[in-house]
């Protein structure tokens, strides 16, 4: 008797030795899925999980299309993702490529085909979210997804599609648009709840940079959004295999869909900037509702109790202005944006100039071209955003170290 109650003992003890081991992170957050990630294992072309695939039938609102999902079934539900193609092209042609990868990172993933290849961009976001409902309620793989946990991800009309399917289901969790356009051209996402991401080519002369900083700006400034645009490629980059394009896509969807914020630290800031030509984030990235960003390699941005410092507007020494504004700190940095204000005649190009405060460094400027010598900093317009009309505006945003402060900026231009 007194050995078995010495081995229940031993046992209880081993258990208890096993609770107390378990990763915090992990206990905090029941939809954390796979190893600890790195740079390399974001950037890799396969993640931890092995996958299957099984066909959809048309019907059901869809044109029919595949499902990609993780074979195992010892971590509970995943998160799952909608893919739509663009205007006339067709998933298996152009996207499939992207549905085993996000599969193997831990997501459930649905390519649809269209009902029509010339749908426009809101019958696509109706194929979407109905995909969404046929995954999670008559699919035969639903019991592996959480119907809590979705997403949505479009290219170029059907990136317009994914954008409009986070305006009509805001209870979504994450939208990404791949170089999204509206036929219309008058897409606006003021009333968009959800975590946003553009994703674009420097050289996409369809979808243009200069349309696309227009769709952004009308982003509420309160909205988790990030835009990463990839170097030298044209408006097809999504239809080919592109690493450059997951290892950003990838950490967006861990963060919203899994609440996992050991991803943070690859888009806060932007961790790996290789092949990328610009980058817009709204850092901290954390999920509504989620935990605080776990330690990373790079600081990870967490909210600031301190208000941020007022806008300061100093006059130009052209025919411009330029206002400052704080849009985070953290403990050792800050994240601010200028806004660059034409005067009463229209201008083709702008500078501003400010001087650095004590321990303060500028690491990453998007939406402009950074300049530093010292504590002197220089920023000019990209090549897509120096022509503003008469009172018109624009801006540029950038990540620094140090306190945040309110500093005296100079801006002139070129008529």
């Amino acid at each position: 008797m007194k050995r078995a109650i010495a081995a229940a003992v031993a046992v209880l003890g081993l258990l208890a030795m096993t609770v107390a081991t378990r990763p915090a992170s992990a206990a905090d957050n029941p939809y954390q899925r796979g190893p600890d990630p790195t740079l390399a294992s974001v950037a890799a072309t396969r993640g931890s999980f092995a996958t299957a695939q099984v066909s959809v039938p048309s019907g059901n609102g869809l044109g029919g299309g595949v499902i990609y999902y993780p074979t195992d079934t010892g971590q509970g539900t995943f998160g799952a993702v909608a893919i739509v193609p663009g205007y006339s092209a067709r998933f298996a042609d152009e996207e499939a490529w992207m549905g085993p990868w996000l599969a193997s990172f831990g997501f459930v993933v649905i390519g649809i085909e269209t009902n029509s290849r010339t749908d426009g961009a809101d019958a696509r976001a109706t194929q979407l979210l109905a995909a969404l409902d046929y995954l999670t309620q008559r699919s035969s793989v639903r019991d592996r997804v959480d119907p809590s946990r979705l997403s949505v991800i479009g290219h170029s009309a059907g990136g317009a599609g994914a954008l409009t399917a986070a305006l009509r289901r805001p209870s979504l969790k994450a939208a990404v648009g791949l170089a999204p356009g509206s036929p219309t051209g008058n897409l606006s996402l003021a009333d968009d709840r959800v975590p946003t991401m553009f994703i674009s080519g420097q050289k996409d002369t369809v979808v243009t940079p200069s349309y696309l900083n227009g769709l952004y700006s009308t982003l509420p400034a309160t909205a988790q959004s990030a835009w990463v645009e990839i170097t030298g490629v044209d408006h097809l980059f999504a239809t080919r295999a592109n690493t450059t394009e997951m290892r950003t896509l990838i950490p967006w969807l861990k963060i919203f869909v899994d609440n996992d914020t050991r991803y943070t630290q690859f888009l806060c800031p932007l961790m790996d900037s290789t092949g990328i030509s610009m980058y817009r984030s709204k850092c901290p990235h954390v999920p509504p509702g989620g935990p605080s960003p776990s330690p990373s390699i790079t600081p990870s941005p967490s909210p600031s109790a301190t208000p941020s410092p007022s806008p300061s507007i100093t006059p130009s020494a052209g025919a411009c202005t330029a206002s400052y504004r704080t849009t985070n700190s953290w403990p050792g940095g800050y994240q601010g944006e200028v806004t660059v204000t034409a005067g009463g005649s229209p201008i083709s190009g702008w500078t501003v100039k400010w001087t650095l405060g004590n321990g303060q460094t500028v690491s990453q400027v998007w939406n402009g071209t950074l300049a530093a010598n010292g504590s002197a900093v220089t920023v000019t317009n990209a090549s897509y955003n120096g022509s503003i009309p008469a009172s018109g505006t624009t801006a540029f945003g950038f990540l620094a170290g140090g306190t945040p402060s309110s500093p005296s900026l100079t801006c002139s231009s070129r008529p």
